[in-house]
């Protein structure tokens, strides 16, 4: 009769070796900010005659950077850059969701100043506040270009 044999015994730890590295701890899902509201210094007045001043921008993608670059009116006039990509990132405008070039052409100068502003804000510095100076007092303070008004936090 023959004995069978017994199972190989388990290799020894190797105390040169760490615990068994298991599967990698999942980091918290981290949440980026993506689309930021603003309020216009003048407003946009629709075909109604109603003023539109709080709106929201999201933030620009690679694609919309690139689209107006093959868009006729930039190719013709390089200035219409700006109006053509803020018709992409601008998701609406008061009651107005409909927003496109011919929206932004319809805006006070003053707002394209500001829009182009915030654009670069948030898709280049990441952020919306500002230094600012107070003229009378010579006080420095931030201002959040996000459309706060003074006061709120």
């Amino acid at each position: 009769m023959r004995r069978s044999a017994s199972p190989p015994a388990p290799p020894a730890p190797n105390p040169f070796q760490g615990e068994p590295a298991g599967p990698p701890a999942a980091a918290p899902a981290e949440r980026i900010r993506t689309e930021f509201e603003f309020e216009l210094p003048r407003g946009y007045v629709d075909e109604s005659g109603t003023v539109h001043r709080r709106g929201a921008m999201r933030l620009a993608t690679a694609r919309d950077e690139l689209l107006p670059l093959a868009d006729l009116r930039v190719k013709e006039n390089p200035a219409y850059l700006s109006v053509v990509l803020l018709g992409l990132v601008i998701t609406r405008i008061g009651t107005v969701t409909d927003v496109h070039g011919g929206v932004v052409e319809r805006f006070f100068a003053s707002d394209l100043a500001f829009l182009q502003d915030f654009y670069q804000r948030i898709n280049a510095e990441g952020h919306t506040r500002a230094a600012v100076t107070c003229p009378e007092c010579d006080s420095a303070f931030e201002v959040d270009l996000a459309g706060g008004r003074l006061g709120e936090s």
